[in-house]
Protein backbone atom coordinates (compact mmCIF):
# COMPACT_ATOMS: atom_id res chain seq x y z
CA UNK A 1 0.00 0.00 0.00
CA UNK A 2 1.39 3.22 -1.10
CA UNK A 3 1.15 6.75 0.77
CA UNK A 4 -1.95 9.14 0.37
CA UNK A 5 -0.30 10.74 -2.43
CA UNK A 6 0.23 7.84 -4.28
CA UNK A 7 4.12 7.72 -3.56
CA UNK A 8 6.57 5.42 -1.43
CA UNK A 9 6.54 6.39 2.45
CA UNK A 10 10.39 6.14 1.64
CA UNK A 11 12.35 6.22 -1.33
CA UNK A 12 16.11 5.60 -1.54
CA UNK A 13 17.30 6.80 -5.06
CA UNK A 14 20.97 6.00 -6.06
CA UNK A 15 22.42 6.85 -2.87
CA UNK A 16 26.63 6.17 -2.45
CA UNK A 17 28.67 6.93 0.20
CA UNK A 18 32.49 6.58 1.39
CA UNK A 19 34.94 7.17 3.95
CA UNK A 20 38.55 8.52 2.26
CA UNK A 21 37.97 6.55 -0.14
CA UNK A 22 36.65 3.49 1.45
CA UNK A 23 33.02 2.58 -0.70
CA UNK A 24 30.33 1.85 2.15
CA UNK A 25 27.54 2.00 -0.18
CA UNK A 26 26.94 2.09 -4.13
CA UNK A 27 24.28 3.52 -5.70
CA UNK A 28 21.34 1.75 -3.65
CA UNK A 29 17.98 2.07 -4.66
CA UNK A 30 15.01 0.86 -2.32
CA UNK A 31 11.90 1.61 -1.52
CA UNK A 32 9.24 1.28 1.20
CA UNK A 33 5.56 1.49 1.29
CA UNK A 34 3.16 2.54 3.83
CA UNK A 35 2.24 -0.43 6.25
CA UNK A 36 5.23 -2.29 4.69
CA UNK A 37 8.15 -5.17 6.75
CA UNK A 38 10.98 -4.37 4.85
CA UNK A 39 14.33 -6.50 5.52
CA UNK A 40 17.74 -5.57 4.75
CA UNK A 41 20.37 -8.55 5.01
CA UNK A 42 23.82 -9.13 4.01
CA UNK A 43 27.53 -10.89 5.54
CA UNK A 44 29.04 -7.93 7.72
CA UNK A 45 30.32 -4.92 6.78
CA UNK A 46 27.56 -5.40 3.50
CA UNK A 47 26.74 -1.12 4.58
CA UNK A 48 23.20 -2.04 6.10
CA UNK A 49 24.04 0.13 9.07
CA UNK A 50 25.26 2.74 7.08
CA UNK A 51 21.76 2.91 4.98
CA UNK A 52 19.97 3.74 8.71
CA UNK A 53 22.72 6.30 9.49
CA UNK A 54 21.70 8.00 6.06
CA UNK A 55 18.24 7.49 6.30
CA UNK A 56 18.73 9.62 9.55
CA UNK A 57 20.97 11.91 8.32
CA UNK A 58 23.69 10.78 10.39
CA UNK A 59 25.55 10.09 7.53
CA UNK A 60 25.33 11.87 4.91
CA UNK A 61 25.77 10.50 1.43
CA UNK A 62 27.86 11.72 -1.65
CA UNK A 63 25.24 11.32 -4.32
CA UNK A 64 21.62 9.81 -4.84
CA UNK A 65 18.13 10.75 -2.98
CA UNK A 66 16.19 9.94 0.25
CA UNK A 67 12.67 11.17 -0.14
CA UNK A 68 10.21 11.06 2.92
CA UNK A 69 6.48 11.32 1.17
CA UNK A 70 8.44 12.63 -1.75
CA UNK A 71 10.04 15.60 0.05
CA UNK A 72 13.89 15.21 1.04
CA UNK A 73 15.71 14.50 3.90
CA UNK A 74 18.92 15.61 2.73
CA UNK A 75 20.88 17.92 4.55
CA UNK A 76 18.59 17.92 7.46
CA UNK A 77 19.81 17.11 11.15
CA UNK A 78 19.16 14.00 12.76
CA UNK A 79 16.51 15.42 15.40
CA UNK A 80 14.54 16.86 11.98
CA UNK A 81 14.25 13.39 10.75
CA UNK A 82 12.73 12.19 13.78
CA UNK A 83 10.69 14.99 14.13
CA UNK A 84 9.08 13.84 10.50
CA UNK A 85 8.18 10.83 12.08
CA UNK A 86 11.12 8.22 11.56
CA UNK A 87 12.59 6.45 15.19
CA UNK A 88 15.22 4.18 15.13
CA UNK A 89 16.59 1.37 17.79
CA UNK A 90 20.40 0.11 17.65
CA UNK A 91 22.49 -2.73 17.62
CA UNK A 92 23.90 -1.67 20.87
CA UNK A 93 21.39 -0.67 23.75
CA UNK A 94 21.62 3.00 24.34
CA UNK A 95 19.65 3.22 27.36
CA UNK A 96 20.34 5.57 30.84
CA UNK A 97 20.93 2.30 33.00
CA UNK A 98 20.12 4.79 36.43
CA UNK A 99 17.01 5.48 34.97
CA UNK A 100 13.72 3.94 35.27
CA UNK A 101 12.12 1.93 32.63
CA UNK A 102 9.31 4.66 32.72
CA UNK A 103 12.01 7.47 32.20
CA UNK A 104 13.92 5.68 29.70
CA UNK A 105 10.74 5.43 27.32
CA UNK A 106 9.71 8.77 28.22
CA UNK A 107 12.68 10.53 26.97
CA UNK A 108 11.27 9.14 23.54
CA UNK A 109 8.39 11.67 24.00
CA UNK A 110 11.10 14.84 24.42
CA UNK A 111 10.70 15.64 20.44
CA UNK A 112 6.52 15.53 20.82
CA UNK A 113 6.62 18.29 24.18
CA UNK A 114 6.33 21.76 23.53
CA UNK A 115 7.14 23.29 26.78
CA UNK A 116 10.94 24.10 28.25
CA UNK A 117 12.75 22.87 30.50
CA UNK A 118 12.10 25.68 32.64
CA UNK A 119 8.35 25.14 32.54
CA UNK A 120 8.70 21.35 33.07
CA UNK A 121 10.98 21.88 36.17
CA UNK A 122 8.17 23.97 37.64
CA UNK A 123 5.54 21.47 37.08
CA UNK A 124 2.90 23.17 37.11
CA UNK A 125 -0.75 24.74 34.76
CA UNK A 126 -0.25 23.55 30.84
CA UNK A 127 3.43 22.04 31.55
CA UNK A 128 2.01 19.47 34.47
CA UNK A 129 -0.84 18.72 31.92
CA UNK A 130 1.63 17.88 28.80
CA UNK A 131 3.59 15.66 31.64
CA UNK A 132 0.80 14.10 32.25
CA UNK A 133 -0.49 13.38 28.89
CA UNK A 134 2.64 11.98 27.77
CA UNK A 135 2.81 9.34 30.72
CA UNK A 136 -0.18 7.87 29.59
CA UNK A 137 1.33 7.75 26.44
CA UNK A 138 4.01 5.52 27.75
CA UNK A 139 2.06 3.72 30.36
CA UNK A 140 0.31 2.44 26.70
CA UNK A 141 3.65 1.41 25.45
CA UNK A 142 4.20 -0.10 28.33
CA UNK A 143 1.29 -2.15 28.42
CA UNK A 144 1.38 -3.01 24.58
CA UNK A 145 5.44 -4.32 25.12
CA UNK A 146 4.02 -6.52 28.73
CA UNK A 147 6.88 -4.78 30.78
CA UNK A 148 4.57 -3.76 33.46
CA UNK A 149 6.38 -5.63 36.11
CA UNK A 150 9.44 -3.78 35.06
CA UNK A 151 8.40 -0.12 34.72
CA UNK A 152 9.65 1.00 37.97
CA UNK A 153 13.25 -0.97 37.67
CA UNK A 154 16.00 0.86 36.75
CA UNK A 155 17.03 -0.45 33.36
CA UNK A 156 20.64 -1.65 34.34
CA UNK A 157 19.10 -4.00 36.93
CA UNK A 158 17.02 -5.94 33.64
CA UNK A 159 17.87 -9.26 31.64
CA UNK A 160 18.96 -8.36 28.39
CA UNK A 161 15.86 -9.02 26.29
CA UNK A 162 13.46 -6.72 28.42
CA UNK A 163 16.44 -3.95 28.42
CA UNK A 164 16.16 -4.26 23.96
CA UNK A 165 11.99 -3.85 24.66
CA UNK A 166 12.41 -0.46 26.75
CA UNK A 167 14.88 0.51 23.74
CA UNK A 168 12.19 -0.61 21.00
CA UNK A 169 9.33 1.23 23.82
CA UNK A 170 11.67 4.63 23.73
CA UNK A 171 10.86 4.81 19.49
CA UNK A 172 7.51 3.95 19.64
CA UNK A 173 7.34 6.72 22.10
CA UNK A 174 8.26 8.95 19.09
CA UNK A 175 5.06 8.40 17.42
CA UNK A 176 6.90 6.89 14.59
CA UNK A 177 5.74 6.25 10.78
CA UNK A 178 8.39 4.49 10.10
CA UNK A 179 10.94 2.37 12.14
CA UNK A 180 14.38 1.26 11.79
CA UNK A 181 15.13 -2.20 13.68
CA UNK A 182 18.93 -2.78 13.88
CA UNK A 183 19.39 -6.47 14.92
CA UNK A 184 16.98 -6.22 17.40
CA UNK A 185 17.08 -9.93 18.13
CA UNK A 186 21.21 -9.85 18.26
CA UNK A 187 22.32 -11.78 21.44
CA UNK A 188 18.86 -12.94 22.50
CA UNK A 189 17.56 -16.44 23.31
CA UNK A 190 14.86 -18.22 21.21
CA UNK A 191 11.98 -17.26 23.57
CA UNK A 192 13.13 -13.74 23.51
CA UNK A 193 13.51 -14.03 19.79
CA UNK A 194 9.98 -15.10 19.32
CA UNK A 195 8.92 -12.50 21.26
CA UNK A 196 9.91 -9.83 20.03
CA UNK A 197 9.22 -11.22 16.69
CA UNK A 198 5.54 -10.61 17.82
CA UNK A 199 5.90 -7.51 18.90
CA UNK A 200 7.15 -6.21 15.68
CA UNK A 201 4.78 -7.81 13.84
CA UNK A 202 2.02 -6.13 16.47
CA UNK A 203 3.40 -2.84 15.92
CA UNK A 204 2.76 -3.24 11.91
CA UNK A 205 -0.31 -4.79 12.18
CA UNK A 206 -1.92 -3.08 15.50
CA UNK A 207 -0.26 -0.20 15.40
CA UNK A 208 -0.04 0.28 11.40
CA UNK A 209 3.91 1.66 11.89
CA UNK A 210 5.91 0.54 8.46
CA UNK A 211 9.33 -0.48 9.50
CA UNK A 212 12.59 -1.69 8.08
CA UNK A 213 14.42 -4.51 10.18
CA UNK A 214 18.20 -5.01 9.48
CA UNK A 215 18.92 -8.31 10.99
CA UNK A 216 21.50 -11.54 10.60
CA UNK A 217 18.87 -13.94 12.15
CA UNK A 218 17.69 -15.26 8.75
CA UNK A 219 14.46 -17.75 9.90
CA UNK A 220 13.54 -14.33 11.53
CA UNK A 221 13.07 -12.33 8.53
CA UNK A 222 12.15 -15.46 6.76
CA UNK A 223 9.10 -15.71 8.64
CA UNK A 224 8.28 -12.12 9.01
CA UNK A 225 9.46 -9.63 6.03
CA UNK A 226 7.13 -8.50 3.03
CA UNK A 227 10.48 -8.01 1.03
CA UNK A 228 13.89 -8.63 1.41
CA UNK A 229 17.03 -6.28 -0.09
CA UNK A 230 19.98 -8.03 0.54
CA UNK A 231 23.40 -5.90 0.06
CA UNK A 232 27.04 -7.26 -0.31
CA UNK A 233 30.21 -4.88 -0.19
CA UNK A 234 27.97 -1.73 -0.60
CA UNK A 235 25.67 -2.70 -3.46
CA UNK A 236 22.26 -4.09 -3.90
CA UNK A 237 22.38 -7.83 -5.12
CA UNK A 238 19.11 -8.56 -4.68
CA UNK A 239 15.56 -7.94 -3.31
CA UNK A 240 12.39 -9.06 -3.57
CA UNK A 241 9.88 -11.37 -1.50
CA UNK A 242 11.70 -13.88 1.01
CA UNK A 243 11.00 -17.24 -1.10
CA UNK A 244 12.89 -15.43 -3.73
CA UNK A 245 15.63 -14.48 -1.85
CA UNK A 246 16.07 -17.80 -0.39
CA UNK A 247 17.27 -19.66 -3.84
CA UNK A 248 18.80 -16.44 -5.64
CA UNK A 249 21.65 -17.42 -6.90
CA UNK A 250 24.05 -14.40 -6.24
CA UNK A 251 22.57 -14.11 -2.36
CA UNK A 252 23.53 -18.13 -2.19
CA UNK A 253 27.34 -16.80 -3.31
CA UNK A 254 27.48 -13.66 -1.32
CA UNK A 255 26.64 -15.76 1.96
CA UNK A 256 28.80 -18.87 1.21
CA UNK A 257 31.30 -17.71 -1.80
CA UNK A 258 29.65 -20.56 -4.31
CA UNK A 259 27.25 -20.69 -6.66
CA UNK A 260 26.48 -24.72 -5.65
CA UNK A 261 22.93 -25.33 -5.34
CA UNK A 262 22.56 -25.24 -1.40
CA UNK A 263 20.72 -23.07 0.33
CA UNK A 264 22.04 -20.57 2.75
CA UNK A 265 22.53 -22.32 6.20
CA UNK A 266 20.67 -19.40 8.55
CA UNK A 267 17.66 -19.45 6.58
CA UNK A 268 16.24 -23.08 8.00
Amino acid sequence: MSAANGTPLLEVGDISLSFKGLIALQEVSFHVNQGELFSIIGPNGAGKTSIFNCINQVYKPQQGSILWKGESLMGLKPNQTAERGIARTFQNIELFAHMTVMDNILSGRHIRMSHGWVAGSLWMGRAKREEMENRFKVEDIIDFLEIERWRKYPVGLLPYGVQKRVELGRALAMDPELLLLDEPVAGMNLEETEDMARFILDIQDELGISLILVEHDMSLVMDIADRVMVLDFGRKIAEGPPSEIQSNVDVIKAYLGTTGDAAIPEFG
